[in-house]
């Protein structure tokens, strides 16, 4: 996830909070989705994760 294409520098720190919000909401809604669609029931996501790049992790 970029994090400069959920925030910018004009976002007050209220619109920046709701932004990350919004956006952990649609990442579990999509993981989510993918395990239902496997049969599955996905984990919550760590918030970590989407902060370090999938070489990091």
């Amino acid at each position: 996830m970029n994090a400069s294409s959920i925030i910018n520098d004009e976002m007050t720190l209220e619109e920046k909070l709701a932004a990350i919000d919004q956006a952990m909401a649609n990442a579990q809604a999509q993981a989510d989705e993918d395990a239902a669609s496997r049969g599955a029931i996905a984990a919550p996501l760590d918030p970590a994760d989407l902060t370090m790049c999938d070489g990091c992790q």
